[in-house]
């Protein structure tokens, strides 16, 4: 595992996100977490206002994407092109939900990025965390994006530790990763791309891309031709 591993490129495809803009000179993706909120105005105004509702303040909701009056909506949101917004989610604030993206029953999200088709199907917290392209949440899985001790987060990869300079951070989910029922991804974990985690994994620092992380955290590299595109 090479720190160049962890630069965004590595992680997550900028094309299928409409606000790429976010990680502009950027190396890391946790440095565009804090700027959901700092460049929130910056990024409206790239929205085409006739494909898009502003139903409350800071609210802008796709019109294609049908929001039930069970699903709370806080500020600083952008709800995407036929991204599928499900009963009782809790959407508290600074949060951009892809085109297609899943956000499902009772699910949390807050001050974080759904890039396109990220599903979050069910019972899901995504706290200060960025889930990649076609990455999929299991049932219960949880992004906890802060230590015990309240201090500042630290990404951990084999013997270099660097400090993100955010005491609220939860995880990067690589493009097309599967995360398996109620895993907790702990502060600073970094999933690869392609990365399945079983069900039931508690998971730290970061797995690289292609493996599957099994219940015993024993780690196995995928075949070559398993791998998506």
């Amino acid at each position: 595992m090479n720190i160049s591993d962890l630069h965004i490129n590595e992680l997550l495809d900028l094309s299928k996100t409409d606000f790429s803009l976010l990680f502009k000179n950027l190396m890391y993706p946790w440095d565009a977490i804090p700027l959901i909120k700092e460049k929130f105005r910056e990024l409206t105004k790239t929205l085409d206002m006739h494909d898009y509702n502003m139903i409350k303040e800071s609210v802008f909701v796709h019109k294609s994407v049908t929001v039930l009056k069970s699903v709370y909506l806080g500020r600083n949101i952008i709800i995407g092109r036929d991204a599928d917004i499900r009963n009782s989610a809790f959407i508290r604030e600074n949060a951009i939900i892809g085109n297609g993206a899943v956000l499902g029953n009772s699910c949390e999200i807050k001050n974080s990025i759904l890039f396109d088709y990220a599903q979050c199907p069910h019972f899901n917290y995504i706290g200060d965390s960025i889930i990649g392209y076609k990455a999929h949440l299991g049932a219960g899985v949880i992004t906890s994006n802060l230590k015990s001790d309240k201090s500042i987060v630290v990404v951990k990869a084999n013997d270099e530790h660097i400090n993100t300079g955010l005491k609220k951070f939860g995880a990067i989910v690589g493009d097309y990763a599967e995360i398996g029922c109620n895993s907790v991804l702990n502060p600073g974990s970094v999933i690869g791309r392609n990365t399945q985690i079983y069900p039931l994994s508690s998971i730290r620092g970061v797995i690289e891309a292609n493996c599957i992380v099994k219940n015993d955290s024993v780690l196995v590299k995928k075949e070559q031709n398993n791998e998506k595109k």
